[in-house]
């Protein structure tokens, strides 16, 4: 039968105590320069909240100063928006450094940068726009939704990363106090129940930062589920605009082509039919010979209709003699048939042939819309292209209407929209009652489009 040997703890006591000791001396070594350390990095996370809050305040400065410069026309109510532009500036300059470290802090940072670059884009354009007597398409986007929406985004984003800083620095006083408490009883309190104390403190911390690494990769996951569900949704609707769009240019080429091939062609041979029954009966009553001469102009319209209509649906001109010369015989055609006044101021643009056919349904139904609703006597078209953009409108000295009430042409407008948003460019209306209407569309250059977001002016 084996023996067991029993080993007595009590000599193992006093060189553990000894042992823990010396460990707590160093612990509390080790913990006042931890503490040391959280003061520093609480402090740093001060200075971010405090840019954080400041870079909010900042844009909203910027937006007063914006404001109180279109409201006046005095240059000196610019100073706080430029004194904004220089905080902000710091403020990303503190910021981006400070969250290098942190994906969650510096993807909602990132977010944040280019919303107010976004936002102060606008406010530059508007101030620009001002400085320009533009002073129209400056309210039209100062009155618009966008700014609206930017700012309310960056309010959203900075609380966000407020929020989220605000927890790093709650967890980083948290720590701190634990960190603190935990040392003043290990050093008090016998070595045994500090160790006991220090292995129970671990084990939950571990287990919180466990946790709350759970929450944070559950968090991103749907975050960027959502993301991808948001981008797949938005290149679903670009998508279907632009197959409405071909779609329909298609089913006009398809009508126009049976109109020609099919209904051309009876026409044409009906036409040398009656002529070729006229020529058989020269010598018949002149009744008979009328009513064939009657016949033969009945053709003859039929077939100018027929072409008339096959020119609106497929306009043969754009491909034989261009997009300028297109929009000119337009314009005369609507001139003779009006007798409404058009001036053209048209300039070479480098667009592909989407877009060009685009402009000319643009100017096409603008056209139709003064016809109907305006009563103009006088109508702008003009096409010119610029840095990073063509730029086509349409203008007219007519009754015009209010912009925020639904006009009798909207869906004419809206079929505008979808055309210029599908070829990535952006549709502006602009009208009052008494001063005419201007419709303007934007359009990125084919070399920018696949490289840039939509213009926006």
């Amino acid at each position: 039968m084996e023996v067991l040997k029993v080993v007595n703890p009590g000599r193992f006591v006093f060189p553990l105590a000894c042992l823990a000791a010396v460990a707590m001396l160093f612990i509390s070594e080790g913990s006042y320069w931890q503490a040391v350390a959280a003061m520093r990095e609480i402090s740093a996370m001060q200075t971010a909240q405090v840019s954080i809050v400041g870079l909010s305040q900042s844009v909203l400065d910027a937006e007063t100063g914006q404001r109180g410069y279109l409201l006046s026309n005095r240059r000196e109510y610019l100073l706080p928006y430029q004194t904004a532009i220089k905080h902000i500036d710091e403020s990303f300059a503190v910021l981006e450094p400070y969250y290098s470290a942190d994906p969650a802090a510096r993807d909602m940072l990132a977010k944040l940068r280019g919303l107010t670059d976004a936002k102060m884009s606008e406010l530059a354009l508007t101030i620009r726009l001002h400085d320009e007597g533009r002073d129209s398409a400056a309210l039209e986007l100062v009155l618009s939704d966008i700014g609206k929406q930017k700012m309310e985004a960056i309010r959203q984003v900075g609380a966000k990363l407020l929020a989220h800083q605000s927890q790093n620095v709650a967890a980083s006083r948290g720590d701190l106090i634990k960190t603190l408490s935990l040392n003043r009883v290990g050093v008090a309190a016998l070595s045994a129940i500090s160790l006991l104390a220090l292995l129970l403190y671990l084990r939950k911390s571990a287990a919180l930062v466990r946790h709350q690494l759970e929450l944070k990769q559950r968090a991103q996951v749907e975050h960027d589920r959502l993301e991808t569900e948001v981008a797949k949704r938005t290149a679903q609707l670009t998508e279907l605009t632009q197959h409405l769009v071909t779609a329909r240019e298609d089913e006009r080429n398809r009508l126009a082509r049976n109109l020609h091939d099919d209904l051309g062609s009876l026409l044409t041979s009906a036409k040398l039919d009656a002529a070729r029954i006229r020529s058989r009966l020269a010598g018949t009553t002149p009744e008979t010979l009328e009513l064939l001469s009657h016949l033969v102009g009945t053709l003859n319209s039929g077939i100018a209709l027929g072409r008339r209509i096959i020119e609106d649906l497929r306009p043969s001109a754009l491909s034989n003699l261009g997009l300028i010369a297109t929009l000119e015989i337009l314009a005369r055609e609507f001139a003779d048939h009006s007798g409404v006044d058009v001036q053209c101021a048209l300039e070479p643009v480098d667009l592909d042939v989407d877009a060009e056919l685009m402009v000319y349904r643009l100017v096409q139904e603008a056209i139709t819309n003064i016809t109907k609703y305006a009563q103009a006597r006088h109508v702008w078209v003009n096409l010119s292209e610029h840095e990073n953009h063509v730029e086509v409108s349409v203008r007219d000295d007519g009754v015009g209407f209010d912009t925020t009430k639904k006009p009798d042409s909207k869906y004419g407008l809206i079929g505008m929209r979808f055309r210029v948003e599908a070829e990535g460019g952006a549709l502006h209306v602009f009208s009052s009652p008494g001063n005419g209407t201007t419709v303007q569309a934007i359009l990125p250059l084919p070399s920018l489009e696949k490289n840039q977001e939509p213009v926006h002016t």
